[in-house]
């Protein structure tokens, strides 16, 4: 994806670690400056330094997607620093160990929707914003497999995500008279940090790959280059698109 995003600038959330890491390096590949937004400004920072290992232009700004104020200065330097936003990465979230919903917690509950569902609505609400001044770009946002069918023991998880996918194809038509696309990638099971248990696990891990018609878990990179293509000029007639990169787990379900 050499050049594909060449001249362009933007942001990724949740850029410190698995996919959002990813997504951030990928963008730098094809060409792009990226701002690496995270809450822990160390994963954040060895990102950039990731990114400026090979030439890429990046740069850091700690942000809790949680706190629309981080959202509005995020925009605001990413503008700042680079002179336009033509992407964003909205990839920053949160899920909770399985567990029915009737054990869950209010408070589980307001955290995850905090993070993600408030999370991506202050990010599109004010990327839009500074892109309808710029004549238009192209926002990503990471919803899961969950957001297309139910999760068992994952309900609250899979309610931020399905709102995601409602969000993302709403705002799709809201605003593709005005150059803005919105899209979103629907990660299926992913090999980051978050599953490195099934490496001490091969039954398990084995037992995971059995319901992918592909055989494999997906890798962040394999999310990255979703996410890359759907901002870029080759899907310029793509929006109010939930794109499932999950090996085809989803196909039959």
């Amino acid at each position: 994806m050499y050049n594909l995003m060449e001249k362009k600038a933007g942001f990724v959330t949740g850029a410190g670690s698995g996919i959002g890491r990813a997504s951030a390096i990928a963008f730098a590949q094809a060409g792009a400056k990226v701002m690496v937004a995270d809450i822990n400004k160390e994963a954040g920072l060895e990102t950039v330094q990731l990114i400026n290992d090979f030439g890429g232009v990046a740069s850091f700004v700690r942000t809790n997607v949680a706190v629309e104020g981080d959202i509005i200065r995020l925009v605001q330097t990413t503008v700042s620093e680079f002179g336009q936003l033509d992407f964003a990465h909205n990839n920053a979230g949160i899920t909770l160990p399985p567990a029915p919903m009737a054990d869950s917690s209010t408070e589980d509950f307001d955290r995850v929707v905090k993070i993600n569902l408030y999370g991506t609505y202050y990010a599109i609400k004010h990327e839009i914003q500074a892109m309808l001044k710029t004549g238009g770009g192209a926002i990503v946002n990471t919803s899961s497999g969950f957001g297309l069918i139910g999760g068992q023991n994952q309900a609250i998880y899979s309610a931020t995500k399905f709102a995601i996918n409602g969000i993302t194809k709403s705002v799709a038509m809201e605003y593709a008279e005005k150059g803005i696309r919105v899209n979103a990638i629907c990660p299926g099971m992913t090999a980051t940090p978050i599953l490195s248990w099934l490496d001490n696990a091969p039954e398990q891990a084995a037992s995971f790959k059995s319901t992918i018609p592909t055989g494999k878990l997906q890798t962040a990179e394999d999310q990255a280059n979703a996410a890359v293509f759907l901002c870029s000029n080759l899907a310029g007639q793509i929006t109010g698109v939930a794109l499932p990169v999950d090996g085809g787990y989803t196909a039959g379900r």
